[in-house]
């Protein structure tokens, strides 16, 4: 699930980038620079929302790790 929603992300700021790149190709006094720093924000404010959208998983996925190391150094396994 995470997978997909990966890959849906990329696909989507790949083309977000392609489209801005066919647009703005012929304009003047544009920089690479600044549609990097564009596609910077993007990226964190997409990296934060999952973050916020994920919490659960994720606290639960360190958890479970928690707890497992936990387990082993008491010798009783996960």
């Amino acid at each position: 699930m995470i997978n997909e929603l990966a890959l849906r992300v990329f696909v989507a700021l790949k083309g977000i980038g392609q489209s801005l790149e066919a647009k703005f190709q012929d304009e003047e006094g544009q920089t690479l620079a600044e549609y990097g720093l564009i596609m910077a924000v993007i990226a964190v404010a997409v990296v934060v929302a999952a973050g916020v959208a994920f919490r659960g998983a994720i606290i639960g996925a360190f958890s479970a790790a928690t707890d497992c190391l936990n387990a082993a150094s008491s010798s009783a396994g996960c």
